[in-house]
């Protein structure tokens, strides 16, 4: 495992996030009847710091902070506090060879927060938002965030991408429902409108 984005990513988003390398062979109970549908009650999930998700922005960027840093611990309950009940990471993984069929790894943000802070712990990790497109109806919203991700704070990039974002809006507060990423790989190049802001 050379690198965050290829074990980890939360590309995300930047991105952050970082699970298995986005398109490279590397991203609870149930809710009390008072929570809103798709919402974590406060025994199930950390409280999220309201400034991380009283906005679309504000969540965003959250994600791609919480998993951004030198070598180290992340905040890992301040990760899981954006996060909805049954929400997924899902990062498309490609056989290094080349030849063989994409597949799909598949994990719950604590999952994540296990494979991922094993490898943060020995090496930095810099994920940040380069463009967005955004598409909204009623509570939920759906982002393509384009993602680059470094080793350091202002080294060179490693890795780009795109995190497929869903966002649910209750009324009081963002969540996450689900992220899930592909990377920019030899056949696979970004698309322009997806690097334009």
């Amino acid at each position: 495992m050379k690198r965050a984005s290829q074990m980890f990513r939360v590309g995300l988003v930047s991105a952050a996030l970082c699970g298995w390398a986005a398109g490279q062979e590397k991203k609870p109970a149930a809710p009390a009847a008072s929570v809103q549908a798709g919402a974590k009650s406060a025994e199930e999930a950390p409280a999220a710091k309201p400034d991380d998700v009283k906005t679309l922005d504000a969540i965003v960027a959250a994600v791609y902070d919480v998993i951004s840093g030198p070598p180290g611990a992340r905040d890992w309950n301040r990760f899981n506090s954006l996060f909805a009940k049954d929400a997924r990471l899902i990062a498309v993984r490609v056989p290094k060879q080349g030849g063989g069929k994409p597949s799909l790894a598949t994990m719950t943000p604590s999952g994540y927060a296990e494979q991922a802070g094993k490898y943060f712990i020995d090496h930095g990790f810099f994920e940040h938002e380069l463009s967005r497109k955004t598409d909204a109806y009623g509570a939920m919203t759906h982002i393509y965030s384009t993602y680059e991700s470094r080793e350091t704070k202002d080294g060179k990039p490693i890795d780009r991408g795109i995190n497929s974002m869903e966002f649910f809006f209750d009324g009081e507060r963002w969540w996450c429902v689900g992220i899930y990423w592909d990377a920019e790989r030899p056949g696979n190049p970004i698309p322009e409108k997806y690097l334009t802001r």
